[in-house]
């Protein structure tokens, strides 16, 4: 074997095996068909020289050609050995060789074509790569078409063979035509900008496109709109205007981005007329302030380039008559752009709204000195404006119209304007009432009282059919006559000239409480024209507005009737309008009235008249106020000397005090008792406190509720518990019945043990009169001390008193269920 060896050496000199190959040799004869014995003989020979292990790879290919392992690792050795050697060394061509044979039985592998096409774009062979990704994609099926084309497409990138990638490109998008925007890209890149244009408005107009770069249809729209409009020489094979016109009925919302772009269309073109209609018309057209901003931004842009670019040709070329000329004209044209500003923009916001009043003041007011646009500016206003969907006050561009007119001294232009305005159907009667009410003003101005007075007269006026001020059914017109606005100037007219005859008229068609004002206004009115002159018919006036008028609005018209009495008429009619007043007015304001009436009876009188109307008001008034009134009373009282009366009202007073929550009203009394009493009348006020409190301690209310709880009539009244008995009060009739109670209950239930109940004195008349005996007091009666100590010795004294158990519900325990 070792001599077959050294014969073949000497014959091949490639031929040469080792000891260590003989078991894989011997493994190959036996398995010469296994790949894996190949695979492990190729493993081990890797460390071999370069032809010896390439001859291995040929000698296992040419029994298992159709290997994939085989050839995928004997191509990748064979382009790693020629890795470091220059493109032009005659070893790359023979690797070459090798890969096409490959492909012989590999052609369907799209790694080995990838592998292959990278080592030609490596070797810089770019007609033979490109073949050769042709070749690799007729062989692969379509599936696998989407593995060779990134490459093949980086390949078309990189080298500045414009048409080849366009070609390529093309044959790409059939395949993925959602890769539209990378062409289009490349196709910018490449300057190819007439190509690009017309593939950006496919992908536009395909709504079922989806941008991998996450752009929405309009910003791909506004990416056509700059690629156009920028480059107007070098895309001509579409519509440029048709295209940015139609985005503007597309994206309303972009109108000003739009326009700019198809006037920059324009301006690159070398059309500057045409481009300044177009800002003219987008000015004159677009909706909103931010697109208006845009637009005007850019015209005065265009115009100021435009100045500076003929400026900086003069200068180059020398000034001519002729430059000269056309140059005050640009500047001109720009200047009246400029000024124009305020106009243009109060257009754009009328557009929005044409139904708003103030825009249309401040459009009068931007012609202000220009008569003849004043004039149309208002015609058209009142021509626009619905009085149904205005903004604002719509009749104020009638009266303003009309107004204009009388500043110029055409008054009959002004009458016109105002007569139209009175027949235009207002959505608030207000509206066509302010209206009358300018025709009288216009009238008063110019000294025509009488004929303001007619025209008021017929604006108040009854129609042939009447109707109510609210009912939007009938128009204005209708309703008008029921208007207080024109019945006040028509009144203050007719007082003016002497007469009352609109209120009179007002008084009987109106109801309360829309008569109210009227009748507030007549009478003080009446009074400030005639005082005491007509006293009668004053106070006829008075009675005949008192009569069926509600409490709400009563305090009002008696405190001017009092006024009256009071300055022009007699004391006692004074004091018994106050007094009616009192009966009169709400219960809310029946404590401020009794105020006034003792004020005003005092200083009519004296302090001593208003002792009825203390007493009065305590017996009226809430417990709240009559508890402030009785501590005036007293004060009164006290003030004039009467203790004995003052100590009466206290005592009365007590009665609704409940020393838990009225402890000023206690501490009143006790000051008082203190400065102006005795030992005596103090213990009477701590007893008659004590009282008070246990009464307000019994909580009357809340046992008569469980009472009847028990007794099982929960919706009878007070009378319930006691038939019969209606003469009695309400605290007998409660002593009654929880002695009915307590009585049923001994018998049903069985007998306790006697309990004792102690009464003692309070510890809190020891405290109090401890305290009081400590205070100076000059009027104080000494009494001895033994007395006191015997007074204080019968406190300890107690009582006792056998009682029965008091069934639980009397104290007031809820019911057990």
């Amino acid at each position: 074997m070792v001599v077959m060896a050294r014969l073949s050496r000497a014959e091949r000199p490639d031929l040469v095996f080792d000891e260590e190959d003989l078991p894989y040799e011997e493994e190959i004869m036996r398995n010469q068909f296994s790949v894996k014995c190949w695979l492990r003989y190729i493993e081990f020979k890797q460390g071999a020289p370069k032809p010896r292990l390439n001859q291995l790879y040929e000698r296992a290919l040419k029994l298992l050609p159709c290997s994939y392992k085989l050839w995928y690792r004997y191509l990748k050795a064979r382009r790693a050995q020629v890795k470091h050697r220059c493109v032009t060394d005659p070893a790359y061509e023979d690797v070459n060789n090798c890969h096409e044979r490959a492909f012989v039985f590999m052609h369907k592998m799209p790694r080995l074509w990838l592998d292959y096409c990278q080592f030609l774009m490596d070797q810089g062979r770019v007609t033979h790569t490109r073949r050769t990704f042709d070749r690799a994609l007729r062989a692969l099926p379509i599936t696998q078409h989407s593995r060779i084309w990134p490459l093949y497409l980086r390949f078309l990138r990189s080298h500045p063979l414009p048409e080849t990638a366009v070609r390529g490109y093309r044959r790409f998008l059939k395949l993925s035509p959602e890769s539209a925007e990378e062409y289009i890209e490349y196709l910018k890149s490449s300057d190819r900008l007439d190509e690009a244009a017309q593939r950006l408005a496919t992908v536009v107009n395909d709504e079922r496109f989806v941008s991998k770069a996450g752009k929405s249809n309009y910003q791909l729209w506004h990416e056509l709109c700059d690629l156009i409009s920028q480059n107007p020489d070098k895309v001509q094979s579409l519509n440029v205007d048709a295209i940015i016109r139609g985005g503007l009925t597309r994206f309303t919302d972009q109108l000003g981005k739009l326009w700019c772009s198809l006037a920059d269309y324009y301006i690159r073109s070398g059309h500057f007329e045409k481009a300044r209609d177009v800002y003219e018309e987008a000015i004159r057209t677009v909706m909103t302030v931010r697109d208006f901003t845009q637009v005007f931004d850019s015209y005065a842009q265009f115009e100021e380039s435009m100045i500076a670019a003929k400026m900086e040709t003069a200068s180059e070329l020398g000034r001519e008559e002729e430059d000269d000329v056309d140059l005050e004209l640009r500047l001109a044209r720009f200047e009246q752009l400029i000024s124009r500003r305020p106009l243009l923009l109060n257009s754009v916001l009328l557009r929005q709204n044409p139904h708003h009043v103030h825009e249309w003041h401040k459009r009068v007011a931007l012609h202000q000195g220009r008569p003849r646009e004043i004039i149309n500016t208002y015609t058209e206003a009142v021509q626009t404006v619905d009085p149904f969907k205005a903004t604002g006050k719509p009749h104020t561009l009638w009266v303003a119209f009309a107004k204009f007119y009388e500043d110029n001294g055409q008054l009959d232009d002004a009458r016109v304007i105002l007569e139209k305005a009175t027949k235009v159907n207002f959505k608030q009667v207000d509206d066509l009432a302010s209206v009358w009410c300018q025709c009288g003003e216009l009238e008063l101005r110019h000294e025509n009282y009488d004929e303001a007075l007619r025209l008021l007269r017929k604006a108040t006026a009854l129609p042939a059919r009447r109707a109510e001020y609210f009912d939007g059914s009938e128009p204005v017109q209708n309703r008008v006559y029921k208007s207080l606005k024109v019945w006040s100037m028509l009144a203050d007219l007719e007082e003016s000239l002497g007469t009352f005859q609109a209120y009179e008229r007002g008084i009987s068609l109106f109801k309360w409480p829309n008569v109210s004002d009227i009748w507030s206004t007549y009478l003080t009115k009446f009074i400030a024209r005639y005082g005491g002159r007509k006293l009668e018919r004053a106070r006829d006036l008075f009675e005949q507005a008192l009569d069926g008028c509600p409490p709400k609005y009563a305090k009002t018209l008696y405190l001017l009737y009092a006024q009256l009495e009071e300055e022009w008429g007699l004391a006692r009619h004074a004091m018994a309008v106050y007094e009616r007043a009192t009966r009169a007015v709400e219960p809310a304001q029946q404590y401020d009235m009794f105020n006034i009436y003792i004020k005003r009876a005092a200083e009519i009188y004296g302090v001593t008249h208003t002792r009825g109307i203390y007493q009065k008001a305590i017996e009226v008034l809430s417990d709240e106020h009559a508890r402030e009134m009785c501590l005036r009373f007293a004060d009164m009282e006290c003030k004039l000397g009467e203790i004995d009366r003052a100590r009466a009202i206290y005592s009365f007073c007590s009665q609704i005090c409940d020393p838990r929550t009225t402890g000023a009203f206690w501490q009143t009394w006790k000051d008082f008792e203190v400065r102006h009493g005795n030992e005596d009348t103090i213990k009477e006020m701590l007893r008659i406190r004590r009282s008070v409190q246990a009464t307000y301690n019994t909580q009357v209310n809340f046992m008569a509720s469980q009472m009847l709880k028990v007794s099982g009539s929960a919706t009878g009244t007070v009378s319930d518990l006691a038939p019969g008995q209606s003469g009695m009060d309400d605290m007998k009739l409660l002593e009654q019945r929880a002695e009915q109670l307590a009585a049923e209950a001994e018998r049903d239930q069985p007998p306790r043990a006697q309990s004792k109940i102690l009464f003692v004195r309070s510890d809190a008349s020891r405290e109090e009169l401890a305290e009081l005996a400590q205070q100076v007091n000059p009027e104080e009666i000494q009494l001895g001390e033994d007395e006191d100590e015997d007074e204080m010795d019968l406190e300890p004294n107690e009582v006792r008193l056998e009682q029965q158990s008091v069934p639980a519900a009397v104290f007031g325990s809820l019911k057990e269920d």
